[in-house]
């Protein structure tokens, strides 16, 4: 004892070594010692270990409880894990993110003709392992094609590479068809239309085919409005559970400015499928409102300052602001008139169309594949890429419509309209409506019109309104 009154370390020691105390016990009386020393309360009493302490033994320690295997789950079951493709992945890597240690495996998939798959490797496709109990290979599966249209079905193609039994692997390419289901989505504009359908939970590829869809009657670069509302009737496809992609839209009613707008895919004998509206005049073969599918209006029709040369001077066109390289399409069907260059135009395309009707697009980057004079080109295909060539201050896209070779505004001339139905095919149109009757009934209800605005969707007014 120090003469305070207060044990030292080397009573606390042998106390310690009498009653066989772990070194916890000596840490808690050095711990009460310095309280003692440095302390402001006075003296304090210190803590006697207990005359026996608690020694835990192997007996002692608590078992685990027993896992209850679910249902229909066996031991030999393997353990499945999966990862996503990374931006700069290797093929190694993604093994040792499975835990895949086979050896001679990554020999195999560089040599065999058939596992080169495996070396494409797109960022956001998975790769699937299965591994038994001990940790070996039993499967190792690539979806390198989760979901790709072929004459007509929805298939999803995989590499699957298996141990072969004898310490080699065998590699098989294997596709399965999708399942197609039939689903039903509703939306309200607020901010913009890519907005509205994310909320309404409709995939990219379905916003797209609804804007070029009836591109031929609305603008969806400037006449959406806030409150506009939708409803679309489209396929998806899925395999094993999982959805591997969206199809094609089957029917699309929008309500844009207090005005009706639908369409419904159907398929007559005489000619291709393509999406009519619900009195049977056909979408397609009319003039699209816009040569580029998302965009803003940076100069329109009329008189202007020219940028270039200052002064005011007549536009003959509509100009539209894009990123260059922005693929650029035909509004129509036609034929090449020109593709070249055309002084201050730039690269240039004249299309000839129907009527002494020819459109124009200038300043371009560069032309697609295979776009020359005397070429025949669909309504929508593309046709070059937005550039800065010409009298050009940025990338832009400069379009004319012309009628009999006069400069018409295109967004205000009433574009000529496709042809009606023929008799032979109405019958068949009506039994294709009919085949969709209970989605089309919520269509063409009134309770697009009036329904109140929900917090499901939400909504629209695109850039080249602002």
């Amino acid at each position: 004892m120090s003469e305070k009154g207060i044990p030292d370390t080397r009573s606390l020691r042998a106390a310690a070594r009498a009653h066989r105390k772990p070194f916890h016990f000596v840490r808690k009386g050095l711990l009460l010692l310095a309280l003692g020393l440095f302390g402001t309360a006075g003296a304090l009493a210190v803590v006697q270990p207990p005359e026996k302490p608690v020694v835990y033994t192997e007996e002692s320690v608590l078992p685990l409880p027993e896992i209850e295997v679910l249902s229909g789950a066996t031991s030999s079951d393997p353990f499945i894990s999966e990862t996503v493709i990374l931006r700069g992945d290797t093929l190694a890597a993604l093994l040792q993110r499975l835990h895949v240690q086979e050896p001679g495996l990554q020999t195999f998939l560089i040599q065999e003709p058939s596992a080169r798959s495996i070396y494409k490797l797109y960022p956001g496709r998975v790769i699937r392992a299965a591994l038994d109990h001990e940790g070996r290979l039993v499967s190792l599966r690539y979806d390198h094609t989760p979901g790709t249209r072929d004459e007509g079905r929805f298939v999803s193609r995989w590499l699957e590479i298996t141990p072969d039994g004898e310490g080699g692997f065998v590699a098989e390419e294997r596709e399965q068809v999708a399942d197609t289901q039939i689903r039903i989505a509703e939306g309200e504009i607020r901010s913009s239309l890519f907005g509205a359908t994310d909320a309404a939970g409709i995939p990219d590829h379905i916003t797209l085919q609804m804007a070029e869809i009836l591109s031929s009657k609305i603008d969806f670069m400037k006449d959406l409005r806030k409150g506009d509302r939708f409803r679309v009737v489209y396929e998806t496809y899925n395999t094993e559970g999982r959805s591997v992609g969206a199809g094609r839209v089957l029917a699309v009613e929008f309500l844009n400015k207090d005005k009706v707008y639908d369409a419904v895919w159907f398929e007559p004998e005489s000619s291709s499928g393509g999406y009519y509206d619900f009195e049977g005049r056909s979408l397609q073969g009319a003039f699209l409102r816009n040569a580029l599918k998302f965009t803003r209006i940076s100069s329109t029709f009329g008189g202007r300052r020219h940028p270039v040369h200052g002064g005011w001077r007549r536009h003959n066109g509509v100009d539209y602001a894009a990123p260059s390289g922005t693929p650029i399409r035909a509004t129509a069907d036609g034929v090449i008139k020109f593709a070249g260059w055309q002084r201050g135009y730039g690269n240039t395309i004249i299309i000839e169309h129907h009527n002494n009707i020819t459109t124009l697009y200038a300043h371009q980057k560069g032309f697609a594949k295979g776009i020359k004079k005397g070429v025949k080109v669909s309504q929508g295909q593309h046709i070059g890429y937005v550039g800065s060539t010409g009298w050009s201050t940025g990338p832009h896209l400069h379009y004319e419509f012309r009628v009999n070779n006069k400069a018409v505004d295109p967004l205000s001339v009433d574009l000529p309209v496709a042809r009606t139905l023929e008799p032979k095919d109405r019958e068949k149109f009506n039994a294709v409506i009919a085949q969709y009757r209970d989605h089309i009934q919520l269509l063409q209800g009134p309770a697009i019109v009036t329904a109140p605005a929900t917090d499901t969707a939400e909504a629209t007014q695109v850039a080249g309104n602002q």
